[in-house]
């Protein structure tokens, strides 16, 4: 029983090193919490991410690709991990896992066969590469030691016109240091000096012509960009005397570089230019050796912050052009102003050409890490937030850079935290999300100019200064979420926000819908989303999807409502089946305050007394289909029932104390004569009433701890029932209504799930028609919407 996985919202780590194109394709790989996400830029569905590769140790760092179908990764915890593609159309299969490093790898570079690492531990390592039937090696064969400093990036190339290998490495120093290989062993050949605070990027450029040099580029965080030359050093004479003048030249040169280190802060100068030769000799062959010159060429200055990434474009074009990104939010490219016809010709100037991204300094942590990609015709670059931007070249060049045209256009997007809670509308036409990044977003199918559906984020209507922990819809243009404060927040959709809907295919609304502020702006200290009527600047363009700017800036949703009365900050939510009521819970150690509050949405005033019989703090809430009764359930490992009186209040009727563990979830089904309990003691208990009493007619056992569930409204008889586990497996089971057996019909494992603790999920109110959808939120960060098919009941998938 095949399940398709139609929509996957995943954020890139923030590591500048996370993301990595394929060499000769349009797949983009990034590291998303301890994901691998893949991302094919050439699909014409415009689908974002469909294929996760789960990574079961920590958030991965690094990620490269060794060939269009061999991909490597690292992660927090050290280790290093290789994926392959046997052929087109197979699955990424793990081939290699190694533990590289006793601490986090913070840098990786390949070139061929050959790997190179660098870690926290203070140590960097080479290795190589050894492909096999079904397994592959990774066998180190080098470790440099750096003496209390940290690798931070690395990059690797050959020496002009040879096959020598040599290797760049910056760290938490100011220096960028060269390594050439020589007999198999990386020796440290030069230390390059020039830049004021750490080095976070670096990027070789081979060179194209026999007698270009090979340029490195350097970037700090001291907001510059340094290029060096990197070429055969050629004598003019033997004379011993222009040797001799030689090194007076570099003895004077020194001398003036010290007396430019001398002069004040606020003085022109510094130690910001140097010409000092730096003199490689390499063992090219057993028999010769030859001599490089590493010179500084050129100083870029343009960024007003830390440079977090550089890459080279690709030869599309005669002039070299360099990528780069950096926390004040651009992305610039770069090219000199002139080519040198000799290579003994004065260094050219090199000028911002494009430049993208935002304006106004540091908002939102800036660009982490850029990429060219679809052969250098499209720039990429992800944020502090974890969202990509995209730049795509209409009319590209082959001689003057400035002269073509670059315009954005759509991305992808996701939560960079674990995302608590989720919530379809009412008439399921998109469904919303909120996590611990501080975030609520609501995603939606797109239709695009094919007339062909591509889910993606169509507006992010709350960004809080808490983190966030749940979320419902009480009407399809109103919400309420919770975080870890003691208030509940109520937001109502803007104009803008029913327009683009429209705009986009996802849903239609009445022209009374319209009759509504046009957007929100948050003021200056303040966290309440304030309702705005004059016209946005910059609205957004209806005719697409918001770009991750604009959803971060100019999506948001005003806040109408304040709802208080616990004593402690909120932890679960529920609504009623009708969206009349809503029940919120707070984080408790007593029964005074483990109470469920029920409150009416016309007016949020309270609903009866305060539900007492807990003790601890109540993990879920769920109103029956009918709302006569509420459902909790608790850390104290008890669930209670309580009954709705005529006088609107409820009371309670109902309480057991079976399972062993805490209960993390619970879920009535669309019938309302049964309920689920899913429990960290590794069961999942199925309640119905019988006589005055409600009793557990079926127990299944899991394999993992289970923490969430949700049953679908029954088809044809049949009801489905999924079962969210600690590990982020999924299971199905299937049910007869008139039965209280359930039979397992499917585990979906982490290749398509999650790979950790999944936090709620929600079947997708649908026509009897059509398929089934499984809405599903971890903590690994991902959002995941998935086709469940149906399967018969012999337990056969």
């Amino acid at each position: 029983m095949p399940t398709d996985l139609i929509y996957v919202a995943a954020a890139c780590n923030r590591f500048n090193q996370a993301g990595d194109v394929s060499p000769s394709t349009s797949l983009i790989a990034f590291g998303s919490s301890s994901l691998v996400a893949l991302w094919d830029l050439s699909s014409p569905d415009d689908n974002g991410v469909m294929k996760t590769l789960p990574d079961f140790k920590g958030s991965i760092t690094c990620v490269k690709f060794l060939a269009n179908e061999i991909l490597i990764a690292a992660n927090e915890a050290g280790m290093l991990n290789c994926w392959r593609k046997k052929s087109l159309d197979s699955e990424w299969t793990l081939t290699s896992t190694d533990q590289a490093h006793s601490a986090s790898i913070s840098t990786l570079s390949v070139q061929g066969a050959r790997i190179v690492t660098g870690s926290s531990d203070s140590s960097i390592k080479i290795w190589k590469y050894t492909q096999g039937v079904d397994k592959d090696d990774i066998i180190e064969s080098q470790t440099i030691q750096l003496k209390g400093k940290y690798p931070l990036i690395s990059s690797m190339a050959y020496l002009p016109q040879t096959n020598v290998s040599i290797l760049a490495v910056g760290g938490t120093d100011t220096f960028v240091r060269l390594w050439v290989c020589s007999d198999d062993e990386y020796l440290l050949s030069a230390t390059l000096a020039g830049h004021e605070d750490w080095i976070r990027s670096l990027a070789f450029k081979s060179p194209g012509t026999e007698d270009a040099p090979l340029i490195l580029a350097s970037g700090s965080q001291d907001a510059t960009i340094r290029l060096w030359n990197i070429e055969p050093w050629k004598k003019t004479t033997n004379s011993k005397d222009k040797i001799r003048s030689s090194e007076a030249i570099d003895v004077l040169l020194d001398t003036f570089e010290d007396s430019l280190g001398d002069l004040g802060e606020n003085e022109e100068g510094g130690r910001q230019i140097s010409l000092k030769h730096h003199i490689l000799t390499v063992k090219v062959d057993s028999e010769s050796s030859q001599q490089f010159s590493v010179t500084f060429d050129a100083l870029l200055v343009g960024h007003e912050a830390g440079v977090t990434s550089l890459s080279w474009r690709r030869d599309i074009s005669t002039i070299p052009t360099l990528l780069s990104t950096s926390t004040d939010s651009s992305v610039i490219l770069w090219s000199p102003s002139s080519i040198n016809s000799s290579i003994d010709a004065s260094a050219s100037i090199w000028i911002n050409r494009q430049r993208f991204g935002d304006v106004g300094g540091q908002r939102l942590g800036g660009f982490v890490g850029g990429l060219w990609a679809r052969d250098s015709l499209e720039v990429l670059a992800w944020g502090w937030a974890g969202g990509w931007r995209r730049w795509s070249c209409s009319s590209p060049t082959m001689v003057e850079p400035a002269d073509e045209k670059w315009n954005e256009i759509g991305a992808i997007s996701g939560h960079s935290g674990p995302i608590k809670g989720l919530d379809w509308s009412p008439d399921g036409k998109y469904i919303i999300t909120t996590g611990l990044d501080q975030t609520t977003r609501i995603h939606g199918p797109v239709h695009n100019s094919a007339n062909k559906t591509s889910w993606h984020e169509i507006a992010r209507p709350q960004v809080h200064g808490y983190d966030l922990l749940n979320v419902v819809f009480v009407n399809p243009l109103k919400f309420a979420s919770i975080a870890d404060e003691k208030v509940v927040r109520v937001f109502e959709a803007p104009r803008g926000f029913v327009q683009l809907t429209e705009k986009l295919g996802v849903a239609q609304f009445s022209e009374e819908e319209h009759k509504r502020p046009v957007g929100a702006n948050v003021p200056a200290l303040g966290l309440s989303n304030k309702a705005i009527s004059e016209e946005l600047v910059g609205n957004v363009d209806l005719s697409r999807r918001p770009f991750e700017g604009e959803l971060a800036s100019i999506t948001l949703w005003p806040e109408t409502e304040k709802v208080f009365g616990h004593g402690y900050e909120s932890i679960t939510l529920g609504i009623s089946s009708s969206r009349e009521l809503i029940a919120t819970a707070c984080k408790s150690t007593s029964a005074e305050h483990a109470v469920v509050r029920v409150y009416d949405t016309k007016n949020y005033k309270t609903v009866g007394e305060p539900l007492h019989g807990h003790i601890l703090t109540v993990t879920r809430i769920a109103f029956s289909p009918d709302d006569r009764h509420i459902l909790t359930v608790s850390r104290d490992r008890s669930w209670r029932l309580f009954q709705v009186q005529q006088s609107g209040g409820y009371v309670p009727v109902a309480a057991d104390k079976s399972h062993g563990r805490i209960i993390w979830d619970c879920a009535w089904s669309a019938e309302g004569d049964i309920f689920v309990t899913v429990s960290r003691d590794k069961t999942a208990k199925i309640w119905q009433q019988t006589d005055d009493s409600w009793k557990a007619v079926t127990t299944i056992k899991l394999a993992q701890p289970g923490t969430a569930v949700a049953i679908a409204p029954a088809r044809d008889g049949k009801r489905r029932m999924a079962i969210g586990q600690e590990n982020g497996e999924i299971l199905i089971y299937s049910g007869i209504t008139s039965s209280a057996n359930w039979v397992h019909d499917e585990t979906i494992s982490s290749r398509v799930a999650h790979v950790t603790h999944i936090h709620r999920m929600a079947w997708r109110p649908s026509s009897q028609g059509s398929p089934e959808e499984l809405a599903t939120c971890s903590e690994d960060g991902t959002l995941r919407i998935l086709i469940v098919r149906s399967g018969e009941l012999d337990g056969s998938n």
